[in-house]
């Protein structure tokens, strides 16, 4: 039986990690100007400092400055702000992320539209989702923006086809739904309560899985021939106190059927970091001008 082709996030993330690389080097050369990613942590929470460790591993290795700032868990909405304006304010400063999520005192909303949208290398400012919306240029999210960069490894020309987003989300499913449209793809966006979920994911040529649901999507859902781009990430518990990764799609099952597929881990994953230091440097290259 042939098994899809695996669409390899590792190697495609280095790839553009390397190019990324020599751009920042080319920008520091001719304009004296070091792109800064400032990324702003709030409480301890061990997935978030993981994250926000190799975010600051993965800026210095691109030749890019690295700003952390670490606040406790009990850091209030206003001191926060004060810190957001700060960096907005600071011309070393070209990209600002704050992670998420954020403590419960702490209105997500408002400090997310705290953030300069061209300093927004999230890409969650209502601005950034604006101009997107629009067709203006602007920051995209990354994890979106990495799916369709790996999407387009393997279909280079996504014009016509039926693309299905399973899941809503406005960091996902809202902005890959518009970035597929930009390629002229057909879009549907469903999610777990759309009726006969099944039956719409059958006629996707393109699926992106983002619903939040280990396996969910069965392979006898898949289109044969289809690409999947699976960006769940789901920890489930084994034997022995163990656990082990998944993502939304019943991988075993989907291989067989598929086209290509993205595996969990090293699938979406490794595309998130490399596409926050392409914002990064946009944002830099623009704050330039």
């Amino acid at each position: 039986m042939t098994r899809a082709q695996l669409i390899d996030g590792k190697v495609i993330a280095l790839e553009l990690r390397k190019k990324i690389r020599e751009e920042t080097a080319a920008l520091i050369k001719q304009h004296d100007v070091k792109p800064g990613l400032a990324v702003v942590l709030v409480g301890e929470d061990p997935a978030s400092s993981v994250y926000v460790r190799n975010k600051g591993i993965a800026t210095k290795k691109a030749g890019m400055e690295s700003f952390t700032h670490q606040l406790p868990a009990d850091t209030s909405e206003r001191d926060l702000l004060q810190l957001v304006a700060q960096l907005n304010q600071d011309a070393s400063v070209h990209g600002i992320l704050v992670q998420l999520p954020l403590p419960k005192q702490i209105d997500t909303d408002k400090v997310l539209q705290a953030i300069d949208p061209d300093k927004d290398v999230d890409g969650f400012h209502p601005i950034n989702a604006g101009r997107l919306m629009t067709g203006q240029p602007g920051h995209v999210p990354c994890t979106p923006k990495g799916c369709v960069m790996l999407a387009k490894s393997v279909l280079p020309d996504l014009t016509g086809l039926e693309a299905v987003v399973v899941g809503r989300s406005n960091i996902v499913g809202k902005p890959v739904a518009q970035l597929l449209l930009n390629e002229n793809c057909t879009v549907t966006i469903a999610h777990s309560r759309t009726k006969d979920l099944a039956s719409v994911i059958q006629r996707a040529d393109l699926l992106i899985a983002a619903v939040g649901l280990p396996e969910f999507i069965r392979g006898d859902w898949i289109k044969p021939g289809a690409c999947i781009i699976d960006v769940g990430i789901n920890r489930i518990d084994l034997e022995d106190s163990k656990t082990r990764l998944v993502g939304d799609v019943a991988f075993n099952e989907a291989v067989a059927v598929a086209g290509s597929i993205t595996p969990v881990p090293g699938g979406v994953g490794p595309m998130t970091i490399a596409m926050l230091l392409v914002n990064t440097l946009d944002a830099a290259k623009r704050q330039i001008r």
